[in-house]
């Protein structure tokens, strides 16, 4: 099999950890970033130079891109000395970056009139240990666009990332990372208003987080069984347990809320999440049903879209 040359803009905190971890794989990598001096540990390892991405996707088969957002992306790919003006027919551009799904599409379009090839693909994950040491392989990878440009590169992304996913047509692995993006902030917020109200209350956020962890909602329970087999398959006959039907979850909620008007903490999230729970459970077609019954008010705020999974044999 030929070498292949890899190419590679954006050095910064994540960029420059699977840059690394590409030439600790032996690959003959490129390197440009606007701040020389952040390739340095790049250029250290044997890595080459190029004055500008341009240059840099002359010489390269495959390109990465690690930028800050949007306009970075836009700016490397199409702007002065950029990569469409030296990418070659049939090389492969990949942009790492959080960025725009409408703006992923576009720049596929005017690099598939160069013969070229384009892929989202944004990552999730941790960069280093706390000694700031790469780590290979700790990198959650969505990828988007032509399938089998993707099976060509899956090697390359598995030397940096250990979960790749390929979630279909440009764009779309940029729409997973920003849902992604969203339910890690929403849940990190609600997690601060949970300890905000025990903390006050009383309770030391150590006991705290470790009753949290060990219960349904830190467990993994949530996102690996709660949910699946009830919302996302739209199922909600009832139930059994403590989380069956709107009474008790309903009840929960108000207790949680009224500790928190006793104590003046606000509880946005929280509060929220009653309001949907009243709202449904007067539904009366629905009040005996499991209480997750409730997010389907969120599907039809969203123009009625219908939010389902196979069901797992």
């Amino acid at each position: 099999m030929d070498e292949i040359n890899i190419g590679f803009i954006g050095l910064g905190n994540m960029g420059q950890h699977m840059c690394l971890a590409l030439i600790q794989k032996n690959y003959n990598v490129t390197v440009h970033d606007i701040n020389r001096e952040a390739a340095l540990p790049a250029l250290e390892l044997g890595a080459a130079w190029a004055d500008t991405p341009k240059e840099l996707a002359q010489k390269s088969d495959i390109i990465f891109t690690s930028l800050p957002g949007p306009t970075e992306v836009e700016a490397v790919a199409t702007g002065e000395d950029g990569i469409i003006d030296g990418i070659t027919s049939d090389s492969v551009w990949a942009d790492l970056s959080t960025s725009s799904p409408e703006l992923m599409r576009r720049l596929q379009e005017t690099f598939s009139s160069r013969g070229a090839s384009m892929l989202d693909a944004p990552v999730s994950g941790r960069r280093s240990d706390e000694n700031g040491v790469t780590l290979n392989g700790v990198l959650s990878i969505m990828v988007g666009g032509h399938e089998n440009i993707y099976m060509k590169l899956k090697p390359i992304f598995e030397s940096f990332g250990n979960k790749v996913t390929y979630t279909g047509e440009i764009g779309s692995a940029t729409i997973c990372k920003l849902a992604n993006n969203m339910f890690q902030y929403g849940l990190e917020r609600l997690l601060v208003e949970s300890l905000t109200l025990g903390v006050k209350a009383g309770v030391p956020a150590e006991t705290l987080m470790q009753c949290i962890r060990n219960g349904a909602g830190g467990s993994g329970r949530i996102l690996n069984v709660s949910m699946p087999d009830t919302y996302l398959q739209g199922k909600f006959g009832g139930g059994t347990g403590s989380e069956s039907t709107f009474p008790i979850s309903r009840k929960d909620m108000a207790l949680a809320l009224e500790l928190g008007r006793e104590l003046n903490v606000p509880l946005q999230i929280a509060t929220g999440t009653y309001n949907d729970m009243t709202a449904a459970v007067n539904r009366k077609e629905w009040a005996d049903l499991n209480y997750r019954v409730y997010h389907l008010l969120q599907e039809e705020r969203a123009g009625n879209v219908e939010v389902r999974i196979s069901s797992e044999e």
